[in-house]
């Protein structure tokens, strides 16, 4: 399945639906007009909440990596290069709650690696 999620996970699970998108899109395994599973077919397959599914299909709309809309279901937008920042942008985030890290530091982080590479 496209869509898996870790039960164990301290990641809310509307927030691995969208991780689980996120990174099928930077892998390749989805692309600019794919139609993502319905939101009760994932929801009766990982056994949550439809709501929990829809909450991560929201948030990819929201982030302009899907289009959403009633009737018409979830249809993929985004190109697999904004989809790849996107996922390493999600992965250093919570890396860095993890860490303890305040949102200032890890912006001072990514500037100071930002300008070694130019």
């Amino acid at each position: 399945m496209l869509i898996r999620i870790d039960a164990g996970s301290a990641l809310p699970l509307a927030e691995q639906v969208a991780a689980s998108v996120r990174r099928a899109l930077a892998e390749g395994a989805l692309a600019p007009g794919d139609r993502l599973p319905a939101a009760r077919e994932v929801a009766r397959l990982l056994e949550v909440n439809v709501h929990t599914v829809l909450r991560g299909y929201q948030q990819l709309r929201d982030e302009e990596l899907i289009d959403l809309r009633r009737g018409r279901g979830a249809v993929v937008t985004a190109v697999p290069a904004q989809a790849r920042l996107r996922e390493a942008a999600s992965q250093l985030v919570a890396a860095a709650r993890e860490a303890g890290f305040s949102e200032s530091r890890v912006v001072a982080l990514v500037r100071a690696r930002w300008t070694e590479e130019v």
